[in-house]
């Protein structure tokens, strides 16, 4: 995606039998992270998900998705991702990326993590491909920042 493009509908799956996908446009209430990962991903695990943890904790106003890809390695199944959720204390929805990583080129990431902030108006603000505290993280941290004192 393109910064100031408008986030297109996305294609993905529950990991739990009573979990329903949200649409992208269930998010204009308050600006979204979303963050493309795989358990297989060390950056993923070690900085991009306690990250993600991390704003949804401070409560900071923004909504935060995970979407579990697979553009290389192993097939996680629903149970190891469930397990995943408790091991990592995952406090944000998480869900499938169709097979394939159907979302993940669609939207263009780079590859995991990856993360696209959009703000209330369902417009990408922000398009960053790493997990890096001095630069990706960073950079995303500033930008919500920016964006959440306009709120």
């Amino acid at each position: 995606m393109n910064i100031g493009e408008k986030l297109q509908d996305w294609t993905l799956l529950p990991i739990s039998e009573n979990q329903e996908v949200p649409n992208v446009n269930d998010f204009q209430e308050k600006p979204l992270l979303i963050l493309f990962f795989y358990m297989g991903c060390p950056g993923c695990k070690g900085r991009a998900i306690p990250f993600a943890n991390r704003i949804v904790y401070e409560d900071v106003g923004v909504a935060v998705v995970g979407i579990h890809t697979r553009f290389e390695g192993r097939v996680y199944s629903d149970d190891e991702l469930e397990k995943a959720k408790e091991e990592f204390h995952i406090r944000f929805p998480v869900y499938r990326d169709q097979p394939e990583a159907t979302t993940f080129k669609a939207y263009q990431a780079g590859g995991t993590p990856h993360w696209i902030l959009i703000d209330v108006n369902g417009v990408v603000l922000q398009s960053i491909f790493g997990s890096d505290p001095n630069n990706a993280l960073l950079r995303l941290d500033l930008k919500i920042k920016e964006l959440t004192k306009t709120i």
